[in-house]
């Protein structure tokens, strides 16, 4: 993907650029949430059906396309290491690091806001993390400690893992790997293909379900793991990204002719009205057409008019990861404490969107400042400079 001078070295500003738009949407998809009929930890008292919009808009595709990207920026950082245990070892600090400290500091408040709000929870924040956080059990169906919204990097690290194992395997057996994913998907392949597979694979437990329990989501593990090879491989494919390029605006409309039938379906039976059990394998299969066709489409487009560098785009691919570890924490402490105030709809997103963004922003800023806190947030640790 891209021009000759940016593949050799080694960035794909496109891709970067996605990175950074995809969890800025992620942000703004949380706080829909608190706003729509579909279940979150805290709830505004203005809910609405129509907010299902946006939400299934970004709900097809969002998980999925990280994972690929996470998948490719792996490939380019193996690309510079090329030593499978060194390049694990650095990516299990890089994400291991982070996910312990989230879930020790950063977390706890959200399943406390949870069992507040929907399970009386009867003790003060206080109170819950010094006895019942650290208690390894379950409260009211919620287990703690937590992960929360971490679960993507706990899985991130599996599926890193999986890959240094079988980047281990004979080069041969490799390259046969790859050869036969890009006969199947450099070519008309490339859009039935993934879609045929993820609606298989969501026949297993837990099918369309996520619960992100990481011993009980073979079904996730199977959907989200491939995206993540997916990634991986086209990092490396030329014919893999020339089929994009010749397919993306095929994808386009192919995921906005899923996405039409998913809220067709969906403004028939709103909310938590219950769709006919027949009507279970279109609605998916349509939310599957609409969520791989919207990322071939954004990989095309990424590639065809974002691959070009700025001089904001370092400073907000370095911040992305700090604003995912603490943005779900400010949304539910935002919500909770904006609740009693009986705001009208409009000034309640209002001030919990650019709250979260503002909150974002001075998480990052003053964490990148704070030399041990780096590592604590997913940065890289300052290069100090040598005397003499």
């Amino acid at each position: 993907m891209g021009d000759a001078a940016t593949r050799a070295a080694g960035r794909h500003y496109g891709m970067d650029w996605l990175r950074i738009g995809t969890f800025a949407l992620l942000i703004l998809f949380h706080v829909a949430l608190v706003f729509s009929s579909f279940p979150y930890e805290i709830k505004s008292r203005h809910t609405y059906d129509w907010m299902s919009v946006p939400v299934l808009a970004l709900n097809a595709w969002r998980l999925s396309l990280l994972f690929a990207i996470s998948g490719f920026a792996s490939a380019a950082l193996f690309a510079r290491e090329r030593r499978p245990g060194s390049f694990l070892r650095n990516r299990m600090l890089r994400l291991g690091v982070p996910l312990l400290f989230a879930m020790i500091v950063v977390v706890p408040p959200q399943p406390w806001v949870a069992l507040v709000t929907n399970h009386n929870y009867p003790d003060g924040f206080w109170h819950f993390l010094l006895h019942d956080y650290f208690s390894f059990r379950t409260i009211d169906g919620i287990m703690v400690p937590s992960w929360m919204h971490m679960w993507f990097v706990a899985y991130l690290m599996a599926y890193t893992a999986v890959l240094t194992a079988l980047l281990k395997l004979p080069e041969s057996w490799r390259a046969a790997a790859s050869r036969q994913a890009e006969f199947l998907l450099a070519g008309p392949g490339l859009l039935p293909l993934p879609i045929l597979y993820t609606i298989a694979v969501r026949q297993l437990p837990p099918g369309w379900n996520e619960w992100h329990d990481f011993l009980h989501d073979g079904a996730t593990h199977a959907s989200y793991g491939a995206m993540f090879l997916f990634g991986w491989l086209l990092r490396g494919s030329e014919p893999l990204r020339a089929a994009i390029a010749r397919q993306w605006r095929l994808a386009a409309v192919l995921a906005l002719g899923g996405f039409a039938i998913v809220m067709a379906m969906e403004f028939r039976y709103p909310g938590s009205d219950a769709m006919p059990a027949d009507l279970l394998v279109p609605f998916h299969s349509a939310r599957v057409a609409q969520g791989w066709g919207t990322i071939i489409a954004l990989f095309g487009i990424a590639d065809r008019y974002w691959n070009r560098d700025h001089r904001w785009r370092p400073m907000l691919v370095e911040a992305v990861f700090p604003f995912y570890i603490i943005h779900q924490t400010i949304i539910l402490l935002g919500g909770y404490w904006l609740y009693p105030l009986a705001l009208p709809a409009w000034v309640e997103f209002s001030v919990l969107t650019l709250a979260t963004a503002a909150g974002c922003w001075l998480f990052y800023l003053v964490g990148r400042e704070i030399g041990p806190l780096r590592p604590l947030i997913g940065l890289r640790r300052k290069k100090t400079a040598r005397a003499g």
